[in-house]
């Protein structure tokens, strides 16, 4: 007699019933030739050093972390297989890249000038990014958010680019849990807004007294992409 195997249905209860699990970019691993070499140098950048470990024999790891940021890079010593430099298109996200910019020359770091794509052009003789190989010089006209970029290398050529964010695409944050990962952050996030209100102010012909309420409107909205009030 043949054995009939019971089938287990999925219902839309159960799938329902079932915890949704946070998946969090935590480390991204950098290849370098030159472990001190490289530790300077994201030293050198303002970053948080976390870790720096050495079993004196044959594994060392360091992790920095960028300011503001969630997420980590390590490099050492018996970490990855990938050649050191090959690591490109690391994209760095700030409110206000001219500032960014003039941090890493500062601190004696070489870095592009600002620069955004050529429209509705990809290919190009420049090095590649993300809106491809052109690069017109200077930000994009109106600061569009995404567009403007610069970009530099560490000792072994690892390539990073600042782009610069400030009005997020729609459904990339939920407007309930905005944050702002640093105080420069949320200062810029306050010039924006209050640049925004002073037109505001000149639609309206008088002070709004209730700008408090405006303001907090406008920071929300740019970070949720929601359409920003007028």
């Amino acid at each position: 007699m043949a054995t009939v195997t019971p089938q287990v249905q999925t219902t839309a209860a159960s799938d329902a019933s079932r915890s949704k699990v946070d998946v969090k970019l935590e480390i991204v691993v950098i290849p370098v030739s030159d472990v001190d070499r490289a530790k300077e140098f994201y030293g050198r950048l303002g970053w948080r050093l976390d870790i720096d470990f050495d079993d004196g024999k044959d594994y060392r790891v360091i992790e920095f972390t960028p300011l503001g940021s969630a997420c980590s890079v390590i490099f050492g010593k018996n970490l990855t297989a990938a050649t050191p430099g090959s690591a490109q298109g690391l994209y760095l996200i700030v409110s206000d890249i001219e500032a960014a910019r003039d941090d890493l020359l500062r601190r004696g770091v070489k870095v592009s000038n600002v620069f955004h794509g050529g429209d509705d052009v990809y290919a190009g003789p420049d090095e590649p990014y993300i809106f491809g190989r052109i690069r017109v010089d200077g930000p994009a006209p109106e600061h569009r958010s995404y567009r403007s970029c610069a970009s530099f290398s560490d000792p072994d050529g690892n390539g990073w680019l600042f782009q610069e964010v400030t009005t997020r695409l729609p459904g990339r944050i939920d407007a309930t849990a905005t944050t702002f990962a640093s105080a420069s952050d949320l200062a810029s996030a306050f010039r924006r807004a209050e640049a925004a209100h002073g037109e505001h102010e000149k639609r309206l012909g008088h002070r709004d007294e209730d700008w408090p309420d405006w303001y907090a409107a406008y920071m929300i909205a740019e970070q949720s992409g929601k359409p920003l009030p007028q």
